[in-house]
């Protein structure tokens, strides 16, 4: 006879489902299933029926549980599945790149001291990366029990999985009890928008706690009077249900005999009462010691060690194995199998029933002397140590103490990269902490409130900071310091300068450097966002005080963010000292162990190489440090400017595809500034390409998730709207679209310097004769106008200003540098040589010139500047190529009338309602010309008169767009 079922008993909905999403993952479609429902009610039988079910199907099975031994511990379930996977033959890493180092966090094998910290996202994308590894050889299930017990950062990890399993032979089986909280509504949101399957479990109904009785007890005659109290007392929970019947057959109130199963008594055992009774009774059958050793269990939490338990209770191996033994026999303890030194109990309800036995007073002492012991047996309490024995501090009655320990074990989280976590145990230790010791802990939650994006909850306690009663002067500073940091990463620049102004206030004159360090540094990086004439200044300066301070004060991170943010700064008039900036942030960083402030310093040079020289080999060789480092962000960073190099060298096949695929990476990761970043430069790729409508639509994208306030908005206007007029011959709304973008840069300056101000748009305004040489020479010295990019075209307007001045060998000379320049830019080079041609008919090779770009654009398929460079070369009185090859874009319903190519042309703009002298000025084509088009036109289309044929035009260019 055995008291627990042996089979699943009213769950037919749930295991065809399991087994259906099971079926699925073999066949390479993975998903995640939720099982929800109360305490007890089966989840954990159904992920082991699933398990079983799994491994008979030659699908890998990975477990790990939550845990409630004190605080929520960072990614415990998830590291606990995943160490699984090297107890054999550790799993292939050849196809992790990068994501390698960062899975270092869960797994001991892979962790490297050079490795650096990133968002939860980042670990979570690693996580899929590495079970998507393993599932290409063998379909994977991946359990997970009791996330309701599960900490932020590995529900983060799970939502993330949830949402990326699909196409994966991967399934992700949690439980979770429906207790109010934080996971449950998690999961709620999770199946509510079709990410998962949520199935929650029902109580059984009379008819099935009869059968599972009789499954128990093997036998099909069970006495009516046992199943109407099992029904009663158990209200088809099935965990109480088993209880109750080891109960009563332990108790001798459920015997066998001859006649079958037989009940000698009267049944009363109330719920939840007779489970207390019954997880009493059994615990008072293994003796005084034994009780001693599972109440000290149940006081560590519903997992325990056996080292501590040992330590308390100062048993011998063979009496405590003994007492463990009576234990499973009585079905109130089991081995935790993915942990040989520790065990379990059973069901939570049976610690909780151990506990509600003990006095205030004896739970106090047991918790003292449990933590003394984990004192002893682990000096510095390391990993899950530190929250468990600040818990029993707590427990044993010494808030001051357990405070210190939650400061302690958050501070670790927080170094850890687990901010959830740390946010959690932080708040809990400054309710306990008063003081010096709370503002201790204050200076570490408001940084761990920033970085879950909790910036509302992190203002809210500047109202305790003016409650801390004895607090001098600095300390209170340093606070507002923090607040200021807070600030500035929220986007709140005003407030942050507030917090700048109160910390200043309580300072007075003559504060030491580690205070005025930080201040000034946070002061120099709100200054730099919010206008004012002398900002740039301003910035610079609180950014040399704040270097100097750190250097003085032994600072090194602020030091390192004081030059990062003076090289960004220089660069503006001096690569070569932003160069020195960032060389002087990487010597800190090296000399302090400081690997992702030693990378950002890198990506800083190698993106000051590229935009002084075009090339992208430093970037390269960055991308590959950061990969071995872990360091996703910056590896995105490089892959955003790579992208937009392959727009800029006309590499356009390969730009698309990889902006479309870090756009999927950057947006799954949340990482929002890239997102933005690469948005633009898709935007700039269909500009590039002279698609207005797919650079329309790319822009306003960029601007749904810019919100107005990016910096890569004038190069939306410069880099991708201008170059697109330009493409479209339409000279005035590329120069409009030039000066939005030095209109933007100038009310919020940028970091980015290829918008056209210092570049095409001086090119532009010299032709037009807006810039003379007192506008050129302004913009010239300035480092932006040297940069490959701009350099090109700032050297065909020195060209242009030098012919123009009669001084035709070295306006040729100013112009061959810029094609050096332009070498790299094959679009930009074609578009330089069209726009001067005009302008080079004293000192240059005009002719030439439009020949090669006239053949450019005609293979790239740009027709409105392959037509104008042959309408110059007409006006030139050079012979100019027919080219026939065209017809294909015009559509269909107008070659059936017989449209020619210059015909459609004229067509197109005829939708804007230009005029003939505005269309010929486009073309190139003389008014007449225009008129005589117009003619042919209403008389091939069937127009009535010039108005009509407009409209028509324009529906006809609707629907082609469309």
């Amino acid at each position: 006879m055995q008291t627990r079922a042996p089979h699943v008993v009213g769950r037919d909905r749930e295991v065809t489902a399991l087994v259906e999403a099971l079926d699925r993952t073999r066949a390479g479609r993975g998903g995640a299933i939720f099982l929800t429902g109360e305490a007890g009610i089966g989840k954990s039988r159904l992920a082991r029926y699933a398990a079983g079910h799994a491994y008979d199907a030659g699908v890998r099975v990975l477990k790990g549980r939550g845990t409630s031994i004190g605080p929520m511990v960072p990614f415990r379930p998830i590291a606990e599945a995943l160490l699984a996977l090297f107890r054999g033959e550790p799993p292939d890493d050849s196809a992790l790149g990068p994501y390698k180092p960062v899975l270092g966090t869960l797994i001991p094998e892979w962790h490297d001291h050079r490795s650096t910290t990133e968002s939860v996202v980042v670990l979570a994308e690693a996580v899929l990366r590495l079970l998507a590894s393993v599932a290409r050889k063998t379909p994977c299930l991946l359990v997970l029990e009791d996330l309701h017990d599960a900490d932020a950062e590995t529900l983060a990890v799970i939502e993330y999985l949830a949402d990326n399993l699909e196409d994966q032979p991967v399934l992700l089986l949690a439980t979770i009890r429906t207790e109010p909280g934080n996971a449950l509504e998690l999961i709620h949101r999770i199946a509510q928008r079709g990410a998962a399957a949520q199935l929650d479990l029902r109580r059984l109904t009379r008819a099935e706690v009869e059968r599972m009785t009789a499954a128990c007890l093997e036998s099909e005659r069970i006495p009516a009077e046992l199943c109407a109290r099992l029904w009663t007392d158990s209200a088809g929970n099935p965990f109480l249900v088993e209880e109750l019947l080891h109960g009563m057959v332990s108790s001798g109130l459920l015997v066998s005999g001859a006649r079958g199963w037989q009940v000698l008594g009267e049944l009363k055992l109330p719920v939840p009462a007779a489970f207390v009774r019954s997880v009493a009774h059994r615990i008072d059958r293994l003796g005084p010691q034994g009780r001693e050793v599972l109440s000290i269990a149940a006081v560590l939490g519903h997992r325990f060690p056996l080292s501590v338990v040992q330590r308390v209770t100062g048993t011998g191996d063979r009496a405590l194995l003994s007492h463990l033994h009576a234990g499973v026999a009585a079905q109130l303890v089991t081995p935790d199998e993915p942990a040989p030194d520790w065990y379990a109990f059973r069901h939570p309800l049976t610690a909780d029933a151990l506990l509600a036995q003990l006095t205030p007073t004896e739970r106090a002492e047991l918790s003292r002397r449990a933590a003394d012991a984990v004192e002893d047996l682990h000096p510095g309490l390391t990993g899950d140590w530190c929250p468990l024995v600040a818990k029993l501090r707590f427990d044993a009655g010494s808030p001051a103490e357990a405070g210190l320990l939650f400061a302690e074990a958050g501070e670790r989280a927080l170094g850890n990269g687990a901010a959830g976590s740390a946010v959690t145990l932080l708040d809990r230790a400054q309710r306990l902490l008063t003081g010096e010791a709370r503002a201790d802990v204050l200076d570490s939650l408001l940084p761990a409130l920033a970085e879950t994006g909790e910036f509302e909850r992190a203002f809210e306690l500047e109202r305790e900071i003016a409650d801390l009663s004895g607090l001098d002067g600095p300390r209170r500073a340093k606070l507002h310091t923090r607040l200021a940091r807070v600030a500035y990463l929220a986007g709140r620049f005003t407030d942050g300068v507030e917090q700048v102004r109160a910390a200043r206030s309580l300072l007075g004159a003559g504060a030491p450097d580690e205070l005025t360090a930080q201040l000034d540094v946070n002061s120099a990086y709100l200054t730099l966002n919010i206008s004012s004439a002398d900002r740039i200044e301003s910035a610079a300066c609180l950014a040399r005080k704040a270097a100097d301070a750190a250097a003085r004060a032994e600072l090194p991170v602020v030091a390192c963010e004081a030059w990062q943010l003076l090289g960004i700064i220089a660069r503006e008039q001096d690569l070569d000292e932003a160069n020195r900036c960032f060389d002087k942030a990487r010597a800190l960083a090296d000399a302090h162990q400081m690997p992702i402030q030693h990378i950002y310093a890198l990506v800083r040079l190698a993106g000051n190489d590229w935009l002084a020289s075009g090339c992208t080999a430093a970037l390269g060789r960055v991308r590959d440090e950061a990969c071995r480092a872990g360091a996703i962000t910056v590896a995105y960073n490089v892959d955003a400017i790579m992208a937009l190099q392959h727009v800029l060298t006309g590499a356009y096949e390969t730009a698309g595809e990889q902006i479309d695929s870090c756009l999927q990476a950057t947006a799954r990761l949340q990482f929002h500034a890239l997102t933005r970043y690469l948005l633009m430069v898709k935007a700039t790729l269909a500009g590039h390409r002279g698609n207005r409508q797919e650079t329309d639509d790319a822009t306003a994208r960029f601007e749904e998730v810019a919100k107005g306030g990016a910096q890569e908005i004038p190069l939306c206007h410069g880099l991708a709207r201008a170059f697109c007029a330009l493409l479209e011959e339409d000279h005035a709304l590329a120069a409009q679209e030039l000066d939005a973008a030095e209109a933007k840069e100038s009310q919020n300056p940028t970091t980015f310097h290829l918008s056209g101000t210092h570049g095409i748009r001086v090119l532009l305004a010299v032709l037009d004769g807006r810039f003379g040489w007192s506008d050129y020479e302004v913009l010239a010295k300035s480092s932006a106008a040297g940069m490959r990019w701009n350099r090109q075209f700032a050297g065909l307007a020195r060209a242009v200003l030098l012919g123009r001045d009669g001084r035709g060998a070295e306006a040729l000379e100013a112009f061959e540098s810029a094609q050096e320049a332009a070498a790299l830019y094959p679009m930009a080079r074609h578009l330089g040589l069209r726009l001067i041609a005009q302008e080079a008919s004293a000192w240059g090779d005009p002719v030439t010139w439009l020949r090669t770009a006239e053949e450019y654009f005609h293979e790239a398929g740009i027709p409105a500047v392959a037509s104008a460079c042959r309408g110059l070369l007409r006006q030139a009185g050079a012979p100019v190529q027919q080219r026939r090859s065209g017809t294909d874009q015009v559509p269909k319903q107008l070659r059936g009338h017989g449209v020619t190519v210059r015909e459609f042309e004229v067509f197109v703009l005829l939708a804007d309602r230009m005029g003939n002298k505005a269309i010929g000025t486009r073309l190139h084509i003389s008014p007449r010309t225009v008129e005589k088009h117009v003619a042919s036109l209403i008389a091939k289309t069937g127009q009535p008169d010039r108005e009509s044929l407009s409209a028509y035009a324009a529906a006809v260019s609707y629907k082609s767009v469309r």
